[in-house]
């Protein structure tokens, strides 16, 4: 698959101009032929994260980490998921994980303070 893929291009352009009906029917009609294409995977997950569909976001984050489980964006927006569906245990190791790989990363500390403080 080449860097400037046709399809992955159509798809990040309708998502990005707020098409997310066509972006998620456009998106359906090519998911087999990136069924292993962590970013396709993850533009997906994102369309469905900014329609607040947990469960649909969720499942296309997890096929990313399931490929690329040190993807530290997908790690960060799988934890704000489970904060969200009021999981703090798995929006704990997301968070965990994001800080092993990168110790500095601010959001993480920020959230997970804001967990901890929270229970």
């Amino acid at each position: 698959m080449g860097l400037f893929n046709y399809d992955r291009r159509k798809l990040r352009k309708l998502a990005k101009n707020g098409d997310y009906k066509e972006a998620i029917e456009f998106g359906k009609s090519i998911e087999k032929k990136f069924d292993q294409d962590t970013d396709f995977l993850f533009i997906m997950g994102s369309i469905f994260y900014i329609l607040e569909d947990a469960k649909t976001s969720l499942s296309y984050f997890d096929r990313v980490l399931s490929i690329n489980p040190n993807d530290i964006e997908t790690l960060l927006l799988k934890s704000n998921i489970q904060i969200f569906l009021q999981n703090k245990e798995l929006a704990t190791q997301c968070l965990n994980k994001i800080l092993q790989l990168d110790p500095e990363h601010q959001e993480a500390k920020l959230l997970l303070e804001k967990i901890s403080n929270n229970q």
